[in-house]
């Protein structure tokens, strides 16, 4: 609890004990009514104070403002300790949701505490703390056992178990040797490591997810948007309302005034929009913080709303079904040593940061002279064109191949074929894993609302058949170009029903256009490009396929609780409304309907922080 909580806390404290003396010692006039009011002044000064200054500053109709005429009222009719009482509970519920709120702000601000204040970092041979903003790439910081690593990063001396789930809600911990790269906020928990810098701080994982978050809470979901215009024209509609209730009756219909200024004091008391104003963007702000616990980024609010509407799942296939960690499984050569095809092949896809070509260049045992190599021309989903030794080298797919005028053998597997000077040289065959998590994922989708899902994928009919049929993908369309996935995708698009989304999975920068056209994106933090992570509006940060549908689950209960909440506002309060209007509810049921209708849409609102399974 903050020092202005328990400031707060205690005037509640002060003012009802003061409350409780008033009541219980019987005064006289005016004696009673000075000790009714030294527990309102302690209790209502601040109330007081924002009304009065709103005012000036032409923001008439809000909670303060109701709050004051309605005590105010309240001593005009002699109803001394309700006048005092609707503070005092309206207090608690202010308190009640600053609390919530800097719990949930917690969740998320939690993120900030992941890196640490200073790194050890060797330079000019002796090991020295800076702050991480001032290491440089390539250069290498020590993390011993029980520290945060600071920064992203390749571990060149040491292994340890390190526990990542802060970041990417795994449970347990991984083993980490050489070659490995950590990610920053993360725990280092068991062994002495030296890591070399991948990163600035700026570019970082951890600083990288602290401004998404931070952006994310800044911007609004539709229901948001009209919570906050519902509110600009509730609040006046409603003291107009109040006032012709006070008025009208006594005037035409010769009513008692007394009775029916209670009605509208009451009246003004229940219709304050609290629990609307306060408990929907804490919904959406819970949902935020409940999902970057399990891993999952929200860009914003709106997203969290339009993915939960989503019926139609699209997936890419390497990295995102797949573990896009390509192995060579064959090498087939016409007309030279196999170990020299790979070479060959190797220098020409050592320019490029597609994973089959990471994977081809990691299999090449010779150490690779990029000298050979004059020029280098790679086209997206098609392949590479080099000047090697002088000669021109084609390395990529069959279509690439038959553009060239090179004839290739038919392969059904992942094939990068090689031809020197147009005369074909063989092909380097590739085997890609599917995700563990993939098929089971992919399986239960129907239960989380999504009606189809599809693969799009730039490899062949073959392989893509061979890997939907193994996960039970409803729709396959493969041996696409990037051009081709964006209209591919927005024949989708075209097909889906009224009021229904279509959400695209993906992770690398063939990508990035489809998640542009997309009514909601999600990308692969972990394997995914950086162009992907900017044009994505989810990002899931531990590449689990099983993400997808935990963020779906989160956005469906997030949307589903922000509901409750505002048919459980409207409904009760309308309720109240015409009940204190036709005399049925007194003082305490529209002190209730107020301030306990709040407090049950704070804790409604509050579920969206649990972790989810």
């Amino acid at each position: 609890m903050t020092r202005k909580q328990r400031k707060i806390l205690f005037r509640i404290i002060i003012s009802a004990v003061l409350l409780i003396g008033a009541a219980v010692i019987p005064f006289e006039e005016p004696f009673k009514l000075i000790a009714f009011l030294l527990p309102y002044a302690v209790i209502s000064y601040d109330i007081i104070i924002k009304s009065i200054r709103n005012i000036f500053h032409g923001e008439i109709f809000d909670e303060n403002f109701l709050m004051m005429i309605a005590s105010v009222g309240a001593f005009f009719i002699n109803e001394y300790p309700e006048a005092v009482l609707v503070i005092i509970l309206y207090q608690v519920g202010e308190l009640f949701q600053a609390v919530a709120v800097g719990k949930s702000r917690k969740s998320i601000s939690e993120l900030a505490n992941l890196c640490p204040d200073t790194v050890s970092v060797i330079r000019n041979g002796e090991e020295i703390y800076l702050s991480p903003e001032e290491i440089f790439e390539g250069e290498t910081i020590v993390i011993r056992p029980g520290e945060r690593i600071p920064l992203d990063g390749k571990i060149i001396e040491g292994r340890s178990d390190i526990d990542t789930s802060a970041l990417t809600g795994e449970s347990f911990p991984r083993s980490y040797f050489e070659g490995d790269s950590v990610i920053s906020g993360s725990l280092n928990l068991n062994g002495l490591l030296k890591v070399q810098v991948s990163s600035s701080y700026g570019e970082s994982t951890i600083s990288k997810i602290i401004t998404l978050i931070e952006e994310s809470s800044t911007k609004k979901a539709t229901v948001e948007n009209f919570i906050t215009k519902f509110a600009r024209y509730y609040t006046p509609c409603v003291v107009i309302s109040a006032l012709a209730l006070a008025i009208l009756p006594p005037l035409l219909f010769s009513a008692d005034f007394s009775d029916w200024l209670t009605r509208a004091l009451i009246f003004l008391v229940v219709s304050c929009p609290c629990a609307l104003v306060i408990s929907v963007p804490l919904s959406f702000f819970g949902g935020i913080g409940g999902a970057s616990k399990n891993g999952i980024l929200f860009k914003s609010s709106s997203y969290i709303e339009i993915l939960s509407k989503s019926d139609i799942l699209v997936f890419d296939k390497t990295g995102t079904l797949t573990e896009g960690t390509f192995e060579v499984s064959e090498i087939y050569s016409e007309k030279m040593d196999k170990s020299e095809l790979l070479e060959l092949t190797a220098l020409a896809e050592s320019y490029s940061n597609h994973p089959v070509a990471l994977s081809i260049v990691a299999s090449c045992e010779n150490t690779l002279d990029k000298a050979r190599v004059s020029s280098v021309n790679e086209i997206a989903g098609m392949g590479i064109s080099a000047v090697i030794d002088g000669k021109n080298l084609l390395v990529g797919n069959s279509k690439f191949m038959e553009e060239h005028s090179v004839k290739t053998p038919a392969v059904e597997l992942t094939a990068v074929h090689v031809a020197r000077e147009r005369e074909y040289l063989g092909y380097i065959l590739l085997s890609d894993k599917v995700k563990e998590d993939a098929f089971a994922s992919i399986s239960a989708a129907k239960k989380f609302g999504i009606k189809k899902t599809v693969m799009l994928t730039g490899d062949s009919k073959e392989i893509a058949e061979k890997v939907g049929a193994e996960l039970g993908i409803d729709e396959i369309r493969a041996s696409l170009l990037p051009a081709d996935k964006v209209y591919e995708f927005e024949k989708i698009s075209e097909s889906k029903v009224k009021k229904s989304y279509v959400a695209f999975v993906g992770d690398g920068i063939n990508d990035a256009p489809v998640m542009t056209a997309a009514d909601v994106s999600i990308a692969m933090k972990k394997s995914g490009s950086d162009i992907a992570l900017e044009a994505a509006d989810v990002v899931i940060i531990n590449d689990r396929v099983s993400s997808v549908l935990k963020a779906i689950k989160i956005s469906k209960k997030t949307m589903r609780i922000v509901h409750q909440n505002i048919i459980f506002a409207l409904s009760s309060k309308g309720i109240v409304l015409i009940l204190g209007a036709l005399g049925f509810a007194n003082m305490w049921i529209a002190i209730f309907a107020d301030v306990g209708i709040l407090i049950l849409a704070v804790l409604n609102a509050m579920r969206t922080l649990k972790k989810e399974k």
